[in-house]
C-alpha cells in the first residue's frame, strides 16, 4: 500500500498528521502489508517500492487510487518504463475538476482523457468487475 505524505507544506494537502494524509478506514493495510510513504505523485520516485517489488520477483503491478491526472499517470508510466507489466483499474481511480486558461475541465473528462492516453501503450486498462473475474 502506498501512502502520500506531502513534503511541501505550501501545497496544503496530504500534510503529515492530517485527515487528508490518513489511510481511509475502509482500506486498512493488512497486518503483513508494507506501507510505503511517498512524497511525490509518482509512487516509484524516491521510494523503495521498486526494490521491494523486485526482491519479491513481482513483474506485474496494479495501479488504483487518486488522482488519475497525477499519481495514477505518473506511476503507471514509470512502471512501464521500468519494465513492469502494468494494469490500471479505471473505475478504482478518481480525479478532480481542473481549470486551465479560462477553461473548466470536468473531472470525468480529465479522468477519461488520461485513461485513454495510458491504454495500450502504458497500461492495460480494465474495470474492477473484469479484473475480479
Amino acid at each position: 500500500m502506498i501512502q502520500h505524505i506531502s513534503a511541501d507544506p505550501s501545497l496544503g494537502f496530504f500534510l503529515p498528521e492530517t485527515e487528508g494524509a490518513d489511510i481511509h478506514e475502509s482500506i486498512p493495510p493488512k497486518e503483513e502489508e508494507t506501507v510505503i510513504v511517498k512524497n511525490f505523485p509518482n509512487s516509484l520516485l524516491s521510494t523503495d517500492l521498486e526494490s521491494k517489488l523486485r526482491d519479491k520477483g513481482v513483474t506485474k503491478i496494479i495501479v488504483i487510487g487518486m488522482t488519475t491526472h497525477m499519481c495514477i499517470d505518473a506511476t503507471a508510466r514509470t512502471a512501464v518504463d521500468l519494465r513492469f507489466e502494468t494494469t490500471v483499474i479505471e473505475d478504482a481511480c478518481a480525479t478532480l475538476d481542473l481549470f486551465y486558461k479560462g477553461h473548466d475541465v470536468p473531472a470525468e473528462q480529465v479522468h477519461y482523457s488520461l485513461i485513454a492516453a495510458l491504454n495500450g501503450i502504458y497500461a492495460e486498462n480494465t474495470s474492477s468487475e473484469d479484473f475480479l473475474k
